[in-house]
């Protein structure tokens, strides 16, 4: 394994399917731009609800974390019935923006984590959203890096229980 030092890269802030404030791991710059490029996809897919492209981000065998719902979800058949009900609750458009990424890679394994600003339109056309925790491990295949893992969630008050959703970064 290669140990050289993080370098803190420039990030490109030219749309919103870029993450601001990106840190990249020197480790394997190739795979950092791959997983990188990946994840502005897929964040493009989920604004426009597309759900074949959303799971074409996955690892077959993806194990997730989500928010809501349940406490895990094994196999992309289950994450894609996941994200499918999750896009039919927002009837708007759709808020999915990335901040403060941060990507390591080395060999054929990979983690990044990164706040995510996630909502939807209401009925007015209001946008309303919350930030979220992001984390992903990823496995290098012969179809390029595939999320393996994924968790998002929400920090909570522990007197009240209660998610705090008005956080911002």
């Amino acid at each position: 394994m290669n140990l050289k030092q993080p370098a803190r890269a420039a990030s490109d802030e030219t749309g919103p399917t870029t993450a601001r404030s990106v840190f990249m791991s020197t480790y394997d710059d190739n795979a950092r731009e791959q997983i990188q490029a990946s994840l502005q996809r897929w964040a493009m897919a989920v604004r426009n609800k597309d759900l074949d492209a959303i799971t074409a981000y996955y690892h077959p065998q993806v194990v997730a974390y989500d928010a809501i719902i349940q406490l895990q979800f094994k196999g992309i058949e289950a994450y894609r019935e996941h994200w499918q009900h999750c896009l039919g609750m927002c009837q708007g458009p759709m808020l999915f923006e990335m901040q403060d990424l941060t990507i390591h890679a080395d060999g054929d394994v990979a983690f990044a984590h990164w706040l995510n600003h996630c909502g939807a339109a209401d009925e007015s056309g209001e946008m309303k959203g919350s930030w979220m925790r992001a984390s992903a491990g990823y496995l290098l295949t012969a179809e390029g890096w595939k999320a393996v893992h994924e968790h998002f969630s929400a920090p909570f008050d522990m007197q009240s229980g209660k998610a705090l959703f008005d956080l911002k970064p």
